[in-house]
């Protein structure tokens, strides 16, 4: 989750600056970029519990040791709570997942390369904590009250306002962890048409990186539970967004979706304002119960558009965030799929025929049904697997035309491969993980961490 906007404080006074704002974000294809972000679980060595933030052997201590690479620390309360360095950061989840938040890069090599330079850094300085450090999409083995909170400010408010509009949203908070990628838009017509092929395709991912079939050390019933859990988070807050796919989308009605997204916060002069519930257009009225005749500013703004949750999520560029946590492979096939998907005008042409006749129903259902059966969920006259491997052929074909090319003189389609060798074999790796369970790791939870940390 994000931390604190550092747009400007400049006031509000209508809504045409929001949408303004939206639009600022709008690029031409040769500034284009790739930002990809990934969270991860860390684990006590000897016990296998989730580190506290506090002690030597704690989340800050970790964050502290990562400034040896340069990093600069981030406070808040005199707490290192995040770190940066280059137009990169590393941030904390509520209960101490820790988050890469990559620099807007050019190709997937560059991307790939800072996520195992990121890897390496983390895993030097956890060596020496007896730390490590797994990628999956939640948590396999502790309970909600096992899990530690970080002292961040928008993690108390948020802790206090989820048990009232959903289930699952403290999980989702604690126990879950993503990987995602962030891409420009050139104009509006170039955002509808990018939003609207990866809503409809969305499914897709989530199947391809499914990896959280395990809840407090046994099976759960499901693929990603992580993709499960958000439908029992937050309804004002997440979902397929449907509107998006009306005549006459565009930044004005992305812009009256996020107004009517209840508040949680305001942040001012360091401190975190509780706001949950209340409403961002009375904020623009000078009616704000926690802030009574304060306007907002672009930094409220800014700040508010991160506490939103859909499936894919706009800023001032778009977020893909279908996709469960998982190996340095699979944080580099993500930025892959959909770069090829989208940054190329003829796979983006190709991939919006493969989807533009979904009914609201039909992508709904897929939404639906992948938390469970991943790629085996059913689609028309076959499933979803079906979908996959045609969207891997044009994302394939949009990497080779990109033609962005390693010092190896590869081109970005071999990021690919692992994605591919899932849907041909029609096994998520939350399949596979389940055969080991069943298999040689004999119902032992603590294999996945010795099997798959970093």
């Amino acid at each position: 989750m994000s931390s604190p906007s550092h747009v400007a404080d400049t006031p509000i006074t209508d809504r045409d600056q929001l949408v303004a704002y939206v639009a600022a974000g709008e690029k031409p294809k040769a500034d284009w970029r790739i930002g990809t972000e990934h969270e991860k679980f860390g684990f006590r060595l000897d016990d296998l519990r989730p580190p506290g933030f506090d002690g030597e052997r704690g989340i800050e201590a970790l964050l502290t040791g990562l400034t040896r690479f340069g990093w600069e620390p981030v406070t808040e309360h005199g707490r290192t709570i995040a770190l940066h360095k280059n137009g990169a950061s590393v941030t904390l989840e509520p209960a101490g997942q820790l988050e890469l938040s990559g620099a807007m890069l050019e190709s997937i090599h560059q991307t790939c390369s800072e996520v195992g330079s990121h890897l390496y850094e983390v895993k030097t300085v956890a060596d020496e904590l007896r730390l490590g450090f797994l990628g999956m999409g939640f948590q396999p083995k502790w309970r909600r009250e096992d899990m530690p909170w970080m002292p961040k400010g928008r993690y108390k408010i948020m802790r206090a306002y989820m048990p009232r509009v959903g289930a699952l949203g403290l999980d989702m908070m604690t126990r879950t962890c993503t990987v995602q990628v962030n891409l420009d838009f050139a104009s509006e017509a170039d955002m509808v048409k990018k939003f609207r092929v990866s809503l409809a395709l969305q499914p897709v991912a989530t199947a391809l990186f499914a990896d959280s079939p395990f809840t407090e050390g046994k099976p759960n019933g499901y693929l990603s539970y992580r993709s499960h859990i958000w439908t029992d988070t937050d309804a004002d807050r997440t979902g397929m967004l449907d509107f998006v796919f009306e005549d006459g989308f565009g930044y004005e009605r992305y812009v009256d979706y996020i107004l009517d997204v209840p508040m949680y916060f305001s942040y001012r002069d360091g401190t975190y304002v509780d706001a949950s519930g209340q409403s961002f257009r009375d904020f623009m009225q000078g009616r704000l119960p926690a802030l009574p005749g304060a306007l907002p500013t672009l930094r409220d703004w800014s700040d508010h558009m991160t506490t939103a949750f859909p499936e894919v999520r706009m800023k001032q560029y778009l977020e893909m965030r279908g996709a469960d946590g998982g190996p340095w492979n699979r944080l580099c096939a993500l930025p892959a799929f959909w770069t090829g998907l989208l940054y190329d005008d003829a796979a983006l042409d190709a991939a919006w025929d493969l989807v533009k006749d979904f009914s609201m129903a039909e992508r709904n259902q897929l939404r639906d049904g992948v938390p469970r059966l991943a790629l085996k969920t059913p689609f028309r006259d076959g499933t979803l697997r079906d979908l996959a491997l045609e969207a891997l052929k044009i994302s394939a074909a949009g990497l080779q035309r990109r033609n962005r090319l390693s010092a190896h003189g590869s081109d970005e389609r071999h990021f690919l491969t692992p994605l591919i060798e899932f849907a041909e074999a029609n096994e998520s790796p939350a399949e596979r993980k389940l055969a080991l369970f069943h298999g040689q790791w004999g119902g032992d939870i603590d294999r996945v961490f010795h099997e798959f940390a970093y």
